[in-house]
């Protein structure tokens, strides 16, 4: 069987919700950054790609029926170039990648472009159809984030909680005080400022063209906007619960809602040798696993122990950890159970998704394009992205660099 290689990756700047990117479509931001990887790499040959997967956690908009076959008719690549969409909420875009790592190794292709979109401040409103006639039951949702059209069984046995509400659950099980909830976000915003500041990001983002305020005007967007360069302990201690009276879960310690666009080149070893493709880092494993819904928030425990388990490795051989910081209560309480630090440095060294934002489709793809360039530029060998899902689900994802 092949490897797989995660050979390049560029993403859109991460843009606020009704910020710089909310004009631009999202199959109009998948298309530009599978236009600019490519790019990237003339010498590629694009009718010789098996397959485009893109993650997206919507699909009920301007990304619907396929936006993945949409962006990459729209990026210009042949049409016998085929596209699928995936979505496992936030895990999307690692859900993408995964899958065509899985394709090299069993001999299904050898290029892949993988990666995922979000535009959360697009998304619209939808509303039910009933099957009778003349019905008055129509219910309208807002589909940026959340639950819809509940199955009443599916309440009844394990409850619909929201996003917010598990992090206060998972605050409450697992005893992670509001204090500690802050100090978090104050760090990862730190380090994300930091990180932004000293030009971290440079290699993984192209700028985007948005309309201006005049028309015919444009203007170049080109860092990550969600960043709070100027958050402190005190600034976050006055910020009041955001999900539940009396709670510990704040806008300040939760991720953001969020737009942008990522695309990562997957590559064979054959593929490598016939367009001269310089890898960053080798797929090791992915796993996904299951736990309560009322508790997603957790998802990250047994899928960092059971992809660990699969590559054969400990922690401790872990050089760089991307951990989606959905929320800082869920963050802290996953780092506790695996036995880490808080403020472990290989975890989020350049920042999490409470500082830079959490485009449901595109971080999971993110994540990983991420933890490939801190391996390249610190020369650690593994790294582990792992993430919480909605519903309740975990999943992890360990590379080696190369």
């Amino acid at each position: 069987m092949s490897e797989a290689f995660i050979v390049d990756g560029v993403r859109t700047p991460i843009g606020s919700f009704g910020g710089s990117l909310s004009e631009i479509r999202p199959d109009d931001m998948a298309a530009l950054v599978i236009q600019r990887l490519l790019a990237r790499h003339p010498t590629l040959d694009a009718s010789r790609i098996t397959d485009v997967i893109l993650g997206c956690a919507n699909q009920a908009g301007e990304d619907n029926r396929n936006v993945a076959r949409m962006a990459l008719l729209l990026a210009g690549l042949p049409v016998s170039v085929p596209g699928e969409t995936v979505n496992r909420l936030c895990a999307s875009g690692m859900s993408a990648i995964a899958h065509a790592a899985r394709g090299i190794t069993v001999g299904d292709g050898d290029l892949y472009i993988a990666g995922g979109v979000e535009s959360m401040t697009r998304a619209p409103y939808v509303m039910s159809k009933s099957g009778k006639a003349y019905a008055r039951d129509a219910q309208l949702y807002d589909t940026s984030i959340g639950w819809r059209f509940v199955n009443p069984r599916l309440q009844q046995r394990y409850g619909v909680d929201a996003m917010g509400e598990t992090a206060e659950n998972v605050a409450t099980d697992y005893s992670i005080a509001r204090e500690d909830q802050d100090r978090f976000a104050c760090l990862t915003q730190g380090r994300a400022a930091a990180a932004r500041a000293r030009g971290r990001f440079a290699s993984e983002i192209t700028p985007v063209d948005v309309p201006g305020a005049k028309r015919g005007e444009t203007r170049r967007f080109e860092q990550d906007e969600f960043i709070r360069p100027d958050t402190t302990l005190e600034t976050l201690g006055k910020l009041k619960p955001a999900f539940r009276a009396g709670g510990s879960v704040t806008a300040g310690n939760s991720s953001g809602i969020n737009d942008g666009a990522v695309a990562v080149l997957v590559a064979s070893d054959r593929a490598l040798t016939d367009f001269s493709l310089t890898p960053i880092a080798r797929s090791i494993a992915t796993v996904a696993a299951g736990v309560e819904p009322r508790t997603m928030g957790m998802g990250p425990v047994p899928a960092t122990r059971a992809v660990l388990a699969r590559a054969g490795l400990a922690l401790d051989q872990i050089d760089v950890i991307e951990l989606n910081e959905a929320f800082a209560s869920q963050s802290i309480a996953c780092l506790r159970e695996l036995g880490l630090r808080d403020d472990d440095p290989r975890v989020n060294p350049n920042g999490g998704a409470i500082a830079l934002g959490h485009p449901l489709g595109m971080t999971g793809a993110r994540l990983i394009l991420s933890a490939a360039r801190e391996l390249e530029a610190t020369g650690g060998r593994y790294a582990l992205a792992t993430m919480c899902v909605g519903v309740g689900q975990g999943m992890a994802t360990i590379i080696e660099r190369v």
